[in-house]
């Protein structure tokens, strides 16, 4: 593949008070290949975030945020960056030294891809991210006109997207706000007709900080799925995706309290509401009907990570 000037991509970091996680990032982004822009957008810190990365690396360009936002905290970024294509890093993740050349180089030559996942290299072993190999055996019908594999969802942190698409869709949603953010942006990208591809030769760093609050996360995540269903889903798909939620409800409380945060933010879910077309919903079905018996590919898996 050939080579191409990495300040063709932006590198948006989202962090909130993660100060010497996001410094150590900032060192390893540092390191990218043509040494690429870097906007940090920082969600409403108290521990100095802020002004430690402007005295320690002064060409970095810090947006501080009025509150936190959450994930959606990163189209703040997207929208500052002057390159067209915008890679995502969290202050726990970085990019390989030629990942964004490589994929740049595929969106120059892909005028309809939006989005390129990547293979994404987990703690200090560099295990490949289970989610990752997930996507790299997508069940979805190859398209020829793309490179890799086509995926209908992704890992944040390891994502690079057209500034155009990302904005034409509006980006993250405000109402998913954090956890699981990725999939209603995925499809919403597909449903506008842009391409999303796993391309294995694109790399990725993760090494995610130490959490505790995993039922929170689970809490977050089912919360975000059922709203991310019943603002774009088909009846025919809805109803049975909400009727698995449901039924891990029975053994996990963190679900349950998940449930009852969805259903209070259903009417608004409700007044989003824009179904997709139905062979994209077809598609969808697919991954859910994968023999794991979850989506993979449509929706990551819920490890002890941070995405923003």
């Amino acid at each position: 593949m050939p080579v191409v000037d990495a300040a063709r991509v932006t590198v948006v970091v989202a962090t909130r008070n993660r100060c010497a996680s996001l410094l150590r990032t900032l060192d390893r982004l540092a390191t990218v290949s043509g040494a690429p822009p870097v906007i940090v957008v920082d969600n409403g810190s108290t521990d100095g975030s802020p002004d430690a990365v402007r005295h320690a690396f002064p060409d970095v360009t810090v947006i501080r945020a009025c509150r936190n936002f959450g994930a959606p905290g990163r189209t703040l970024g997207v929208a500052a960056a002057s390159t067209p294509y915008v890679a995502f890093s969290d202050d726990d993740s970085w990019w390989g030294a030629r990942a964004l050349d490589q994929a740049a180089a595929a969106m120059d030559a892909h005028a309809r891809l939006g989005l390129v996942a990547a293979r994404i290299h987990v703690g200090p072993h560099e295990a490949l991210d289970p989610v990752c190999a997930e996507m790299a055996n997508s069940p979805l019908p190859a398209d020829r006109g793309l490179p890799g594999r086509p995926v209908l969802g992704f890992v944040a942190c390891g994502a690079v997207v057209r500034k155009t698409a990302y904005l034409e869709v509006g980006g993250f949603s405000e109402l998913l706000f954090f956890i699981g953010e990725e999939r209603l942006l995925a499809i919403d990208m597909a449903e506008a007709g842009w391409g999303l591809s796993y391309l294995d030769d694109v790399v990725a760093h993760h090494d995610p900080h130490p959490r505790s609050d995993i039922g929170d996360r689970r809490r977050r995540a089912a919360r975000n799925d059922l709203l991310s269903i019943w603002m774009r889903r088909r009846p025919r798909s809805a109803v049975p995706a909400t009727a698995r939620i449901l039924a891990s409800a029975r053994r996990d409380a963190a679900v349950r309290r998940g449930i009852g945060d969805a259903l209070a933010a259903l009417p608004e879910a409700v007044r989003r509401r824009q179904v997709i077309d139905p062979d994209l919903d077809r598609l969808l079905r697919m991954l859910e009907l994968a023999p794991d018996g979850r989506s993979r590919s449509c929706r990551p898996p819920l490890p002890s990570r941070s995405r923003g």
